[in-house]
């Protein structure tokens, strides 16, 4: 006599791994993030990451610390890749700039408060 309820059954066995086939499910490879951190006191950081390939983040940092008379570096992440810092809140002011210089409106996230 056979015991039907001591044996292992993986209802999901057949099905595979639903995620193995798209790799980018659940993650914001397109878009590009703007965010806020907050520092010590009043004081703020805006970063900036997602960039596309095409656009130079050495020049684009160089023209945001020109526009927006704040201080800015550029930061190699082993995940996020290129990271833009700048002093202060910048989410609007690089939202726009970005907007102007012809990337998709809806292509950009901005986070924070």
């Amino acid at each position: 006599m056979s015991v039907q309820n001591l044996n292992t059954f993986d209802p999901f066995a057949d099905e595979g791994d639903p995620l193995g086939a798209s790799a980018d499910v659940g993650t914001q490879q397109n878009y590009i993030h703007i965010r806020i951190q907050q520092r010590n006191g009043r004081k703020t950081l805006t970063t900036l990451q997602g960039l596309p390939k095409e656009y130079d983040a050495k020049k684009l940092l160089k023209a945001f610390k020109k526009e927006f008379a704040c201080n800015g570096t550029l930061v190699e992440d082993e995940e996020a890749g290129q990271v833009i810092q700048l002093q202060g809140d910048q989410r609007i002011k690089i939202s726009n700039f970005l907007v102007e210089e012809g990337v998709a409106k809806n292509s950009i996230k901005i986070h924070g408060f």
